[in-house]
């Protein structure tokens, strides 16, 4: 089984996983930054990155370019990098056309992902396969240091990878300090498994809540959950999915804009009564929602949205509790509940 293959069966898994763990789209994160920072000033190379791949791209959450600063961690002279690393994108593709037409030329990182061990390329230029490679040519890399990136369940995600623009050799030394780097961020995932673990647990509350509730999550209301009369009434989507665009019966009615004025302002937003011919009944039924804004901690920004929506007066008291009850848990849960935005 060559590399590609290799790859592509591992793409199902880690990409399901990646989204669970709330790290399976491009965006920068201080905490993967710093790593990123820490790897170049172990390798003192010029770039470095904390590299989250999924089938279809590479997701540079963390990274590190040399600046002008004194206090930088690598002393490079600036002028004789070959590109501008400040333009530097946070994403790139997994795999690029090669001079002979084809999509099987892969770049340095997810071939580590396919291997499962380090990649020390000392001069790029002495493995053809690479240095065939468009993107490499793009960036002018000439040596890669990557090492895997494996979570707390032994599934690997990424690299944490360093390189640079001349021939180097790597010795013993830097290749098991990046290995012993890697490890010290078991606890980061760990970290986000057990805080995903309590949220299933907040939801396995909601699932038997008698009225709808979803829980967004972003500025584009991302569908973080949906309880299961949230899907009845107005229909099933896929978990991740733009709210608006996966549930167009709800912007009518200004529910999107009664979100979008709760994660401004900060404030629980009620829309009062409005008739709705839901999926579930072919009557006409009044629905009043409260969309209460939730974050991480009480002086992080809102990052999130719990819409309830109610068609009986007794219900409101009951959504109010269930509202305070989301709020405390994504408060104590920490930074892993959302990210910001």
């Amino acid at each position: 089984m060559d590399t590609l293959e290799r790859f592509r069966l591992s793409n199902e898994q880690r990409t399901r996983r990646l989204t669970d763990l709330r790290l399976n789209e491009p965006g920068g994160e201080a905490a993967f930054d710093n790593v990123a920072r820490l790897a170049a000033s172990i390798a003192q190379a010029p770039l470095a990155m904390v590299n989250f791949i999924n089938a279809d791209q590479q997701m540079f959450r963390g990274m590190y370019v040399p600046t002008a600063s004194p206090d930088d961690v690598v002393d490079v002279d600036l002028s004789a990098i070959p590109i501008d690393l400040g333009q530097l994108s946070r994403v790139a593709p997994v795999t690029v056309r090669g001079e002979d037409g084809t999509l099987d030329h892969f770049g340095f990182c997810p071939h580590v992902v396919a291997e499962r061990s380090q990649l020390a390329l000392n001069d790029v230029f002495d493995y053809p396969r690479f240095k065939g490679n468009a993107l490499v040519n793009a960036l002018n890399v000439r040596t890669y240091l990557g090492t895997p990136l494996i979570d707390n369940t032994g599934m690997i995600l990424g690299t944490v990878c360093v390189a640079g623009f001349e021939p180097r050799q790597w010795d013993d030394r830097v290749k098991q300090s990046m290995k012993e780097l890697v490890k010290t961020m078991l606890s980061e995932f760990k970290l986000r498994s057990s805080l995903l673990a309590q949220q299933e647990d907040l939801f396995g509350v909601f699932d038997v809540a008698p009225f709808p509730i979803m829980l967004t999550e972003g500025r584009d209301h991302r569908l973080r959950y949906a309880n299961r009369e949230q899907g009845t009434a107005f229909g099933r989507v896929p978990q991740f999915s733009p709210a608006r665009q996966a549930l167009p019966i709800l912007e009518a009615p200004g529910v999107y804009k009664a979100m979008d004025e709760a994660l401004r302002q900060g404030q629980t937003t009620t829309l009062r009564p409005v008739p709705l011919t839901t999926f579930d009944s072919r009557t006409t039924q009044y629905f009043s929602f409260m969309c209460t804004p939730v974050r991480t901690s009480p002086d992080a920004p809102f990052t999130g949205v719990l819409t309830v929506a109610m068609n009986t007066p007794g219900q409101a008291a009951q959504s109010q509790a269930f509202a305070a009850y989301a709020q405390n848990h994504f408060e104590q849960g920490g930074s892993g509940a959302f990210h910001n935005q």
